[in-house]
Formats: structure tokens, C-alpha cells, sequence
């Protein structure tokens, strides 16, 4: 490794500690020769592959999963914290069961469990791009599948919507 600002080799770490929320050691590095400091992040290599629906394989990406529920959870209840915990719980999750490859549907049903207990709206935004709604119905079958927990959370009274 070497230093960001003079790209000298010999550095010192003058701190370590875990950072649970990205699976990963949080290091703080100092060169030997400009005496800056700087962080690093050393992750842990998942090697499970993704099966996409086409049938290609992806090696599996926290960050990727972080970015698709950012976008769903974009302007709702779910802050970048949770988001991120959210990730980590199911990266953790899956690494415990040590399985070699994972579906997108396996990995989409996980996270809109996560989602679903959390934040309705961004629970619908997921499920629209992940199960690829093909007609307003299916919408609004996901919306009717959405167990209600407290009226005051959702903004209303409980009460069926019908699409006729």
C-alpha cells in the first residue's frame, strides 16, 4: 500500500477497529514520510456468485445490494445507516450459511422481508423493480400483501383498496 498524498511505501497504522456496519476493519494509517494521515477500509472477499435471471453468474457485491436499496429507500423513514445495516445483516447472513451461489430471487425475497418491516413506501419501490410488475393489478396485490402494523405509521385508518 501506498501513501494517497506522496505515494511513499512505508507507512505505520496507528489504529484499528471493527466498523460492523460494512463488515469490515476500519485502519488509520500514517506516512512515514509526509506524516499525513488517512483511513483505510479492509473488507472481507465474499465469494458467493449471484445467479442472475438470464442464467450469468456475479460475484456478490455489498455495495451493489447498498445502491439498490438507497435507490428504493430514497426520500423515505430509512435513513443511509440503515440501509447499510440492513446490507451488512444480510451479507453476515449470508456468509454464516456458506452457500456458494445465492439467487437474485433468494437475495430480492430477503431484502424486501427487511424492507417490509421497516418502510411500506420503499418496500413498494424495491418490489416494483425487483418482481417487474407486468399490470397495475399486481401492484396492487403487493400493496394488499403489505401487513398492517400501526395505522399512525402508515398515515391512514386501516382499510382495503380495490382495483376494479
Amino acid at each position: 500500500m501506498k501513501c494517497p498524498y506522496c505515494h511513499h511505501e512505508e507507512l505505520k497504522v496507528t489504529d484499528s477497529r471493527d466498523a460492523m456496519e460494512m463488515n469490515a476493519i476500519r485502519r488509520r494509517r500514517e506516512c512515514l514520510e509526509c506524516q499525513r494521515r488517512f483511513t483505510t477500509f479492509e473488507t472481507i472477499e465474499l465469494s458467493v456468485e449471484v445467479k442472475k435471471r438470464d442464467g450469468r453468474y456475479e460475484d456478490f457485491q455489498q455495495q451493489k445490494l447498498i445502491k439498490g436499496m438507497e435507490a428504493a429507500c430514497r426520500h423515505t423513514t430509512i435513513s443511509r445507516e440503515q440501509v447499510i445495516a440492513i446490507a451488512s445483516q444480510i451479507t453476515g447472513d449470508i456468509m454464516q450459511q456458506q452457500v456458494r451461489e445465492i439467487t437474485t430471487t433468494e437475495l430480492g425475497d430477503i431484502v424486501m422481508k427487511h424492507l417490509q418491516a421497516l418502510d411500506p413506501i420503499a418496500y413498494i419501490r424495491f418490489a416494483c423493480v425487483y418482481r417487474r410488475f407486468k399490470n397495475v393489478a399486481e401492484l396492487m396485490d403487493a400493496i394488499q400483501s403489505i401487513k398492517p402494523k400501526d395505522d399512525a405509521f402508515y398515515g391512514r385508518k386501516s382499510e382495503k383498496i380495490t382495483c376494479e
